[in-house]
């Protein structure tokens, strides 16, 4: 009976139990739902939001991969730094590519070779007493030079005297210097008195007697074109002055006239004592802190890049800001800058340049003296460049304010210095075809094929767009592969090819199996550091060289008439309407 009751009351007891626990598990079932809709409800809203911001967010363009560090540091950083991380890590040393990087090995077979032949008429055989030419250069410093060459060459082909070029003193660099400032006359009339009669200024009888006839010739005017147009002037009125004489003369000419080029250029035409002095200094100095130095011409100046018509991703600030300036050329045509920069015409970024000397073995510890103007963006744009390679000079840098002095004030003298420097410098780097980068390329092939590199932009453009999808290595071979035949080597360029101050082949002979005119040797070449430009290009560097290159010498500031159009080829016709427009060389420093 006890046992009994004792069961039905156990029963009693669990019956409140069970339903005490069942009430628990209720109202965690309840608890578990509105904690489940909350979340629910507001991952919806995220999403929501999510979708919202991708919709209203513009896409990436391709020319982000272009924008300079200034336009938007903070992003451009955090970007660089976490795909070199992860995919793109740019590393410290250039590595060992198996070759050396401050000099050809193929040079020695090559040197400079600019005495005329024994046919060559001397100047005092062939010069007229009564013909008088006169030149007006034009441009800037090496736009001038190319003027002044030419200008010994038609003396020449005139059988006329030269009186000493003038210099453009009106050009927008607005350089006050006459020739005697910048180049030793005493050298240049001296060292050229065999080819041509060279005085200072006209003589007073003559200045009284007959006044100069001013006159333009076309473009790339042959020696036949001067003949046919020039002499009979010449021999009506005895003085004439060619003005804005620049790019005046033919490429082509017959080989004893190429080699007077030569002579002038790279012997007679020689800068005044203190700027080689000063350049002498500056040159020391970049010896003192390495034995070997890269010298860059950097050329990314507002006016060049709003000339080159070329976008590098800086918004509305950077199309009005170069925009503004490009409406100085009036005969500019509107410009495409996706079209410019696949054909290979727009200079690189500061920080492309310094991945492509990185990729073709240039390590950090590498010195760098860039020749270059005030750079778009400042400091900001060149902060990459200047992370690659913190070993960054510049004639500001490695000489004071007292020293530059004598120079700052002028253009001209300062780009005299740039150019002497870059001269010597183990490796020159050019960031676009203008007249320096042509005249140094020509006189590094002359005396001794010393490396000078020109970016493939038309081919590297590409890769740079591409270049965060890719590993360090596989960016790196394929610059490698890309910059062959614009490395400077002997036989990079068809005889012919370009402009003659860029490959000046009649005036390069090899060293085995080719007789050298008159007494010059090869030992000649040792003692004076002279040399010669050969052949054979794939099909794709000549097409470049024909129509990839930017014609940066074609504008001018002052010359704005009429539109821009091209002057017929004065090589296959001397015909050429008076009343053409021209259009006149900008871009030489």
């Amino acid at each position: 009976m006890k046992k009994k009751k004792r069961e039905r009351n156990n029963v009693l007891l669990q019956g409140p139990n069970d339903l005490f626990i069942g009430l628990n598990v209720i109202l965690c079932r309840k608890r578990r739902h509105r904690v489940f809709s909350f979340v629910s409800a507001v991952s919806g809203c995220l999403l929501l939001l999510l979708f919202a911001f991708s919709v209203l967010t513009p896409p990436p363009t391709a020319t982000d991969h272009f924008l300079p560090h200034h336009f938007s540091a903070v992003r451009k950083t955090q970007a660089v730094e976490s795909n070199y991380d992860k995919v793109f890590q740019v590393p410290a040393s250039g590595g060992n590519l198996g070759r050396h990087l401050w000099s050809s090995n193929q040079s020695k077979f090559y040197y400079g070779c600019s005495n005329s032949s024994k046919s060559f008429q001397s100047a005092n055989m062939k010069t007229h007493p009564n013909r008088y030419l006169m030149i007006a250069t034009s441009g800037g410093l090496n736009q001038q030079r190319t003027g002044i060459i030419d200008a010994v060459v038609v003396a020449y082909i005139l059988n006329a005297t030269l009186v000493i070029p003038k210099l453009d003193q009106n050009s927008y660099w607005k350089d006050t210097s006459d020739f005697a400032e910048i180049f030793n006359v005493g050298l240049f009339i001296s060292s050229l008195s065999r080819d041509v009669e060279i005085i200072e200024e006209l003589p007073r009888n003559v200045a009284k007697a007959w006044v100069p006839r001013s006159m333009r010739v076309p473009r790339k005017c042959n020696s036949e074109c001067y003949q046919t147009r020039v002499l009979p002037v010449l021999n009506k009125r005895h003085v004439i002055e060619l003005t804005k004489f620049d790019y005046r003369l033919s490429n082509r000419l017959e080989t004893d006239l190429q080699k007077l080029r030569c002579r002038v250029n790279y012997h007679a035409l020689r800068f005044t004592d203190p700027i080689l002095e000063m350049g002498k200094i500056l040159i020391e100095r970049m010896r003192m802190k390495a034995k070997h130095f890269i010298a860059l011409h950097l050329r990314f100046e507002p006016d060049m890049l709003a000339f080159s018509g070329c976008y590098y991703g800086g918004g509305e600030k950077e199309r009005g800001e170069l925009g503004a300036i490009r409406t100085r050329w009036k005969a500019l045509h509107k410009s495409n800058p996706e079209k410019v920069r696949r054909h290979g015409r727009c200079p690189l970024t500061p920080e492309e340049i310094g991945l492509m000397l990185r990729a073709l073995g240039f390590g950090s510890d590498v010195h760098i003296y860039v020749a270059s103007g005030e750079v778009y963006g400042g400091e900001e744009t060149l902060a990459p460049l200047k992370a690659l390679f913190p070993n960054f000079h510049s004639k500001e840098t490695i000489a004071s304010k007292e020293e530059l002095a004598p120079f700052s004030a002028f253009s001209g003298r300062m780009a005299a210095l740039d150019y002497i420097v870059c001269d010597e410098s183990d490796v020159f780097v050019t960031n676009n075809n203008g007249n320096m980068a042509r005249i140094l390329s020509g006189r590094r092939r002359y005396f001794g094929h010393r490396p000078t590199i020109r970016p493939n932009a038309k081919k590297l453009y590409k890769l740079f767009l591409d270049r965060n999808n890719m590993t360090w290595d596989e960016f790196a071979s394929k610059v490698r592969t890309y910059q062959i035949g614009f490395m400077g080597e002997p036989k990079e360029v068809k005889p012919g090819r370009g402009e003659f101050h860029e490959n000046p082949d009649s005036c390069i002979c090899e060293a085995k199996g080719v007789e050298t005119s008159q007494d010059q040797t090869p030992k000649d070449y040792e003692h004076s550091k002279e040399r010669k430009d050969g052949v054979e290009v794939s099909d794709e560097q000549e097409q470049q060289s024909l129509e990839g290159d930017p014609d940066w010498t074609d504008i001018d500031y002052s010359d704005n008439s009429g539109l821009f159009k091209e002057l017929p080829n004065a090589d296959s016709s001397v015909s050429t309407k008076q009343g053409q427009p021209e259009v006149e060389a900008f871009f030489s420093d």
